[in-house]
């Protein structure tokens, strides 16, 4: 798949670049802001050698293709119905020997006024780095840039995410939001996706 990969990237004249910490991490895919975003994402995986999970929506399980996003690596989230997925994913870093999983804290392809916060405490809780993977279609670039280990104080690590992601452009500008998580209640981050 590799090289299939490599191949189709550089007819479309995209580059991938950078390297996900192994065996486990949360890899960020951001900016989110088209349809054209997963199939890139896809390729990327491949021309980076990545046996990567992502999570989406359920709806996207359905048949007649919910196979083939199960066997692409997709993890369906129904929102309305998942209870304490944070916890449920915490439980599978600490069950496998190896695991990338991918999350658009977007949650959406249209403009959010804050990402969702779950793939922070996925990896806080897990104890695994954040990789901040990007698709930015101004340059025609993709792959993975940084990675670091949440150290729970979500302001301070926010900050480093969006200086990571300043200068990267989506698809659609115009749907990209603001990089924060939603505040709880009470004012500190929120717990859920």
């Amino acid at each position: 798949m590799k090289r299939f990969a490599l191949a189709v990237l550089r007819s479309i004249r995209w580059r991938m670049v950078g390297d996900v910490p192994r065996p486990k991490c949360v890899l960020i895919g951001a900016p989110h802001t088209s349809n054209w975003d997963f199939p890139l994402a896809l390729l990327a995986f491949w021309a980076l050698d990545l046996d990567a999970r992502w999570v989406g929506k359920h709806t996207l399980f359905r048949p007649p293709f919910g196979w083939l996003m199960r066997r692409l690596g997709g993890i369906p989230l129904d929102r309305d119905r998942t209870r304490d997925f944070v916890a449920q994913v915490v439980g599978r870093f600490e069950r496998a020997d190896s695991l990338i999983l991918t999350i658009a804290p977007e949650g959406t392809r249209g403009r959010t006024d804050a990402w969702r916060s779950g793939f922070y405490w996925i990896a806080h809780g897990a104890g695994v780095p954040i990789a901040l993977g990007f698709l930015d279609y101004a340059t025609r670039t993709g792959g993975v840039g940084e990675s670091f280990v949440p150290s729970g104080d979500v302001e301070a690590d926010m900050a480093r995410i969006r200086a990571f992601y300043s200068g990267k452009t989506g698809r659609h500008p115009a749907k990209a939001g603001p990089i924060r998580v939603r505040p709880a209640v009470d004012g500190s981050a929120a717990t859920s996706t």
